[in-house]
């Protein structure tokens, strides 16, 4: 990825006060989203939040019940897909096996009746984008499901849409593939300046690709925010457990603060008052050491694991909470299952919450 800031080409998107009811139940109850020229949003959830037909009402696949739909300020609610200028790519890469990859790249710009000497020139070049230059005369089932997502994401491109849309576009890849080219995606996104608005259930994909990312529950709209912003300070309960691991710790609460595990943290925006809570702490959150003994407050190791890049030591602590610790990779050797330890806060915001 190249460290220049690239300059922001793309076309602001807006959904306002989307609706969109299938049967009586709201798939999308009062949507409302940007996103600025360039940018890439991803709209992360569980199944059945209401990510996916926000994306295909944007795409006109589908019909907001209610609301409006504006693509560089033109009102695009009630014109038919062809119309739009999208590009779409989904989870199934959806390539026409009877053609070459330089052929599905070029179906596009032939439906826009582009003369063949620019459809050959613009697939080149959308192939060599996307690292396939060299395999522009392979059929489908001459390449890897990686290849042929990168393929599908060439068409997309090709045509200059206004739009990218991604629906769940690695999901159906093994994990390093989909690391590589979720990783490929951001590079040639940031390259061309596309507005991309890309749809998925996988944090970690979304926090590593995303200008912002938009956390759905319900039709809803939970939080919209940079990565860091709402990992570190997510608004509700929701985000704060669906996006990376969260304890859920019993503690007391005053003076915007959480007194937990034997220390205090500064309460983020939106906790509960208290006085007795549920805190919310991230397991980077929390430091553990052996201790010699089992005092009343010692807290007992249950299991640590060795995780690449970090270790995760599991504690229950004398009030039988199980409390999960990340340390160190080179730390892990250092707990054993029945050892006596001490947990404390490191002094991160955290979020408190009713108790049940």
């Amino acid at each position: 990825m190249s460290a220049a800031t690239p300059t922001r080409t793309g076309t602001a998107v807006q959904l306002t006060d989307l609706r969109r009811v299938y049967s009586g139940v709201a798939a999308l109850d009062g949507l409302t989203l940007h996103l600025e020229p360039g940018e890439l949003v991803a709209l992360l959830g569980p199944s059945g939040c209401g990510k996916t037909t926000a994306l295909r009402c944007l795409a006109g696949l589908d019909d907001p019940t209610s609301g409006t739909i504006e693509v560089g300020g033109r009102d695009v609610t009630g014109i038919p897909t062809n119309k739009r200028d999208m590009g779409m790519v989904f989870q199934a890469y959806s390539l026409f096996p009877h053609m070459t990859a330089r052929q599905n790249v070029e179906f596009g710009l032939e439906l826009r009746k582009k003369d063949k000497a620019t459809r050959r020139s613009r697939a080149a070049e959308m192939l060599e984008l996307v690292g396939l230059g060299k395999h522009a005369d392979k059929f489908a089932h001459q390449m890897s499901g990686g290849q042929q997502q990168r393929v599908a994401l060439a068409r997309a491109l090709a045509i200059e849409p206004q739009v990218l849309l991604l629906d769940e576009p690695l999901s159906a890849l093994d994990a390093k593939v989909r690391t590589q080219l979720r990783d490929e995606i951001r590079r040639i996104q940031l390259e061309v300046g596309t507005t991309t608005l890309f749809v998925t259930h996988d944090q970690e994909e979304a926090l590593a690709v995303a200008d912002r990312v938009g956390v759905m529950s319900v039709g809803r709209l939970e939080q919209l925010a940079a990565p860091a912003e709402l990992y570190s300070a997510p608004r509700t309960p929701f985000v704060a457990d669906f996006v990376g691991l969260t304890n859920r710790i019993r503690g007391r609460v005053d003076d915007g603060r959480a007194h937990v595990l034997g220390g205090s943290v500064p309460l983020l925006p939106g906790s509960a008052s208290g006085p007795e809570a549920v805190v919310l702490v991230r397991p980077e959150g929390v430091t553990v050491e052996r201790v010699q003994g089992e005092g009343a407050s010692a807290a007992t190791v249950v299991s640590a694991s060795f995780l690449g890049g970090h270790g995760r030591v599991i504690v229950r602590t004398a009030a039988d909470e199980l409390v999960t610790v990340q340390v160190s990779n080179s730390d892990v050797t250092l707990y054993r299952p029945g050892d006596a330890v001490k947990l404390s806060p490191r002094g991160d915001a955290a979020l408190a919450v009713a108790t049940d």
